[in-house]
């Protein structure tokens, strides 16, 4: 969205932002917009304007911009004209904001009904200079229900000579009944190579030695935000005298080394925990953001994924030539499985900022699991495992830990690691009642209330014993059914990675037990129990 340069000295004498300088000031000067654009250079030369637009799109990707320039092309003296002079007196006045012609109104402010009435007051002048009176609504998705309802009859039979343009960030806010007025138009998120041009450009106007990784990482900060971008180098402009350099960069967002990234990574592939613990604690000794670290950590395990299943790096990425060549070794080293598996922990992190939380612990359990598997019994580390030894046992197999890239030599079908994992009675009792059985309620909610009576008692081999309770022996029945039967052992199955046999028993009583205390006591022990309590003595026997 770079343009011609307009005045860098505002009417207070101080110096104008750079990004209002840089603002566009003609169709030809807004990048990154080209079916917009040509949709309204066509309008304006053939004359079919509407009465209302509707610009939706990310901050900072050029609506209010646009707005300003459609109302150049209908006021020019030149015009209606798609390519306005910029010279004339109308074009001066809208592009400083001073034309009478031209109202921009902050619908975040001015979102009431009394102000929508004012506007119905207004719009029956006629324009004091050029042919068309513009109203330019700014964040319009905020006016209220009854501020839009007020103006839809004024869009939908305006006079001649009004034009309403809404901009908005949140098109699905906007009320259906007024979108369908409008002629809608959504603006598209800029790539990252046409921010860096677009620095570029602001850039060699402005005399700042910029290097192009410093511009590729302000613009990967943007976030697909013109202004952002340009807003940060103005920035660092004037921190840097006018030489911006990557660590300048980098201090300034609280943005992570790529080096820190690779090193993490790397600390994955060599199963490295107390590495990567370590590693993580230098870096919030050093105040690193570690919310900012899983976010680039994710950008990085993004990248490495794209190579991974592209078999390329991607021009679009804004690297240096030394970085992709290190993205393309570490893509090679680290597992499809383990990327996959990081994200999702990663997630989790993400999910606990989002509520206010510390990244620190989510970000240090992630490392964990991912680097020590066998520690963790959930489903989900227990599927990535089974992937692994999949993968591993697969011939030509290029992706996992410690390998080097280039080609492996495989090793014969009958050497390859066959064995299931191996699983502990400790382990499937621990992992029962919080993996296990949860396993089987998604199959079926019934049998997994019927097995929490149960529990693993013996493991020999392949065939493990459930046993359950005395009192039970009604859900044991149950549980021997086949269909029942079938889904416990897929359960285990899917949590161990192993197919076990299963054996249902009954347990015996425990005097501690609760079993005990539920059996009906016999003749005797009441008989017993009434002479202790009361102190009594049988007195006859049968009559009969």
């Amino acid at each position: 969205m770079c343009g011609r340069v307009s005045d860098s000295i505002g009417a207070s004498g101080f110096l104008t932002a750079l990004y209002r300088k840089y603002r566009p000031q003609g169709f030809d000067d807004v990048v990154g917009q080209e079916p917009v654009v040509r949709t309204l250079r066509n309008a304006v030369s053939a004359g079919n304007v509407r009465q209302a637009y509707l610009f939706a799109g990310p901050r900072g990707t050029g609506k209010t911009s646009l707005a300003r320039i459609l109302a150049k092309a209908l006021n020019c003296a030149h015009g209606p004209t798609p390519d306005p002079d910029g010279t004339c007196h109308a074009c001066v006045a809208i592009a400083a904001g001073t034309s009478l012609d031209v109202v921009e109104m902050d619908a975040a402010s001015q979102r009431g009904i009394d102000d929508i009435r004012e506007i119905r007051e207004r719009v029956v002048l006629q324009p004091v200079e050029g042919r068309y009176k513009v109203y330019i609504l700014d964040e319009a998705h905020q006016l209220t229900d009854a501020a839009f309802n007020a103006l839809l009859k004024l869009i939908e039979e305006p006079p001649p000579h009004l034009v309403f343009v809404f901009c908005t960030t949140e098109l699905q806010k906007m009320l259906s009944t007024v979108r369908s007025r409008c002629q809608t138009f959504v603006l598209s998120r800029p790539r990252l190579p046409e921010i860096v041009r677009y620095l570029k450009t602001v850039a060699e106007g402005e005399g700042i030695e910029a290097a192009e990784a410093a511009l590729a990482l302000i613009a990967r900060s943007a976030r697909g935000s013109f202004r952002d971008a340009v807003s940060t180098l103005d920035q660092l402009s004037a921190a840097t005298e006018g030489k911006v350099t990557v660590q300048a960069v980098l201090q300034l967002l609280g943005a992570v080394e790529e080096e820190a990234l690779f090193r993490i990574c790397d600390f994955v592939v060599d199963r490295d925990t107390a590495g990567a613990l370590t590693f993580l604690e230098e870096l919030a000794e050093q105040g690193q953001d570690l919310g900012r670290l899983v976010t680039d950590l994710l950008e990085h395990l993004r990248h490495v994924l794209l190579v991974q299943h592209m078999g390329e790096v991607p021009d679009s990425l804004p690297l240096t030539d030394e970085t992709r060549e290190r993205l393309r070794a570490q893509a090679n080293q680290l597992g499809e499985s383990t990327v996959l598996r990081l994200c999702d922990l990663l997630a989790v992190a993400v999910d606990d900022m989002r509520q206010g939380g510390d990244p620190r612990l989510p970000l240090e359990l992630a490392l964990v699991k991912v680097t020590r598997p066998a520690a963790d019994m959930e489903r989900e580390s227990i599927a990535y495992r089974l992937e692994q030894l999949e993968s591993r046992a697969q011939p030509g197999h290029v992706h996992g830990p410690g390998t080097e890239t280039g080609p492996v030599e495989t090793a014969p079908p009958e050497t390859a690691p066959k064995e299931p994992p191996s699983v502990e009675l400790s382990q499937l009792q621990e992992a029962w009642q919080r993996t296990i059985l949860p396993a089987v309620e998604q199959k079926s909610i019934p049998t997994a209330s019927m097995l929490r009576e149960a529990h693993p008692s013996q493991l020999d081999e392949d065939r493990l014993t459930v046993e359950f309770p005395a009192a039970a022996s009604f859900h044991r029945q149950l549980a021997e059914e086949p269909k029942n039967a079938t889904l416990l052992a897929e359960a285990l199955y899917e949590v161990t990675g192993r197919k076990l046999a299963l054996d249902f028993a009954v347990g015996e009583n425990r005097g501690d037990g609760p079993e005990e205390a539920e059996q009906p006591a016999g003749e005797e022990e009441i008989v017993q129990l009434m002479k202790d309590t009361f102190d009594a003595r049988e007195v006859g026997g049968d009559t009969d």
